[in-house]
C-alpha cells in the first residue's frame, strides 16, 4: 500500500510552464508508434475541459471549507489544474494542426461535461471529480515510479507529461478531502466511482477510435490489438489501487509519492534547463 504521506502536500506549488511544440517533432511522438500516440492524445483532449470541471465542482463547496490548510490547498489546485488545462490545449493544438480532429473530441468533451453540470448534484459532480482525480493520481504516480512506460517519448512532449504527473500527485488528495468535509456520502462516493469507471473506459476509448480513423493509419484491428496490448501489464498493475478506493478508509495519501515527486522534478528540471523547478 504504501507509507502515508504526513498530511499530503500541505502547499501546492502553481508553476507556471510554456511548453513548446515545434514543427521539427513527429507526429507520432510516443516511440514513433501512432498507437500509443493516440491513446495519450486522446487523453490530453479531456484535459482542457475537464480539468475545468474539476475546478467548478469543488469550488462550488469553496466557501463551506473552514480549515485554513484546505482552503489554501483548494486554491493550489485550482491554479495547477488550471495550468494544465493551458498547456495541454498547446499539445491538442499542434496535433490539429497534423490533421487529427483534437478540436472535435475537445468539443465533444465540453458537451458532456456540460450535461454533467445540469444534470448531477453537486455532490455527484464532486464525487465525479474525486473518482477521476483517483485516476490521474493513479497513472500519473505509476509514471513517475516507472518512466520507462514513456520510453521513446520526444522529449519536449516527455516534459509536459512528467511534469502533469507531479502535480496530479501533488494535488490528489484535496477534492476527496472537500468531499469528506463537506458531504462525506459512502454511498456517493463509491457509486460514482462504478458509473465514473464505466464513463471513463467507453469514452477513452471512443476518443481513440475518433482519432485513430482519422489519422489514415491502415494497421487493421489485429495491429491496434496487438500495439494495444503494450498497456495492458501497466494498466493491470493498479488494480489494487483502483480496489482500494472502495474501502471506507480509503485516503488518496495513503501511497506516498513524496520521494518520486522530488526525482521527477529534478528530472524535469534538467530537461529544460529549469534548476528552480527541483528547489
Amino acid at each position: 500500500m504504501g507509507k502515508m504521506e504526513q498530511g499530503g502536500a500541505a502547499t501546492i506549488p502553481v508553476r507556471r510552464m510554456d511548453f513548446e511544440f515545434g514543427d521539427d517533432i513527429p507526429t507520432w511522438w510516443f516511440d514513433g508508434d501512432p498507437v500509443k500516440t493516440l491513446i495519450m492524445a486522446a487523453q490530453s483532449c479531456t484535459f482542457p475541459e475537464g480539468e475545468r470541471f474539476f475546478i467548478r465542482s469543488v469550488r462550488a463547496w469553496q466557501d463551506g471549507v473552514k480549515d485554513p490548510v484546505l482552503r489554501q490547498q483548494i486554491r493550489g489546485f485550482i491554479g495547477q489544474e488550471a495550468h494544465h488545462g493551458n498547456e495541454h490545449t498547446a499539445l491538442n493544438a499542434f496535433m490539429q494542426g497534423r490533421g487529427l480532429p483534437t478540436g472535435k473530441v475537445e468539443a465533444f468533451v465540453k458537451r458532456g461535461l456540460g450535461f454533467r453540470d445540469r444534470m448531477l448534484s453537486p455532490e455527484r459532480r464532486l464525487a465525479m471529480t474525486c473518482a477521476l482525480e483517483h485516476f490521474t493520481a493513479m497513472l500519473a504516480e505509476m509514471l513517475l515510479e516507472h518512466p520507462e512506460f514513456l520510453k521513446g517519448m520526444d522529449e519536449r512532449v516527455f516534459a509536459l507529461w512528467l511534469w502533469h504527473a507531479v502535480e496530479e500527485s501533488e494535488h490528489k488528495a484535496v477534492a476527496f478531502d472537500v468531499f469528506k468535509d463537506q458531504v462525506d456520502s459512502e454511498w456517493i462516493r463509491r457509486s460514482q466511482m462504478v458509473v465514473t469507471t464505466l464513463e471513463f473506459s467507453l469514452f477513452s476509448a471512443l476518443h481513440f477510435a475518433r482519432l485513430y480513423r482519422a489519422s489514415g493509419e491502415k494497421l487493421g484491428l489485429r495491429g491496434v490489438m496487438k500495439r494495444l496490448a503494450y498497456f495492458r501489464p501497466w494498466l493491470r498493475q493498479l488494480g489494487p489501487r483502483y480496489r482500494a478506493y472502495y474501502r471506507r478508509d480509503f485516503h488518496p495519501d495513503e501511497v506516498d509519492s513524496r520521494a518520486l515527486r522530488e526525482a521527477a522534478l529534478k528530472r524535469l528540471a534538467q530537461l529544460l534547463d529549469r534548476p528552480t523547478l527541483a528547489a
